[in-house]
């Protein structure tokens, strides 16, 4: 969402007139969603990670909810930080 925020007020302002302008704003649009992002996957792991490493009653249950959930969050970190941009870059 921040990637086509970035890339509509860059296109209003008359900015984009060249492949490099189209990077520098996806680059910017990126930069501006590290830090929240990797604050919210701090928080998640750190409530998930225990869980990876308990070992009382019911914990074989919750291992096998937590590991998808530590999974997914790790795959969406990584898609919305390199994978989103790149591909933008390219659609654009």
């Amino acid at each position: 969402m921040l990637l086509d925020m970035a890339y509509e007020k860059w296109r209003r302002e008359g900015r984009l007139r060249s492949i490099a302008d189209l990077r520098e704003a996806i680059m910017f649009g990126a930069v501006k969603r590290i830090r929240p992002k990797i604050v919210t996957v701090s928080v998640i792991l750190a409530g998930l990670i225990p869980i990876m490493f308990s070992t009382g009653a019911g914990s074989d249950v919750m291992k096998r909810i937590a590991a998808p959930m530590i999974g997914g969050v790790v795959t969406s970190t990584l898609l919305e930080l390199f994978i989103y941009p790149a591909i933008l870059i390219t659609w654009k």
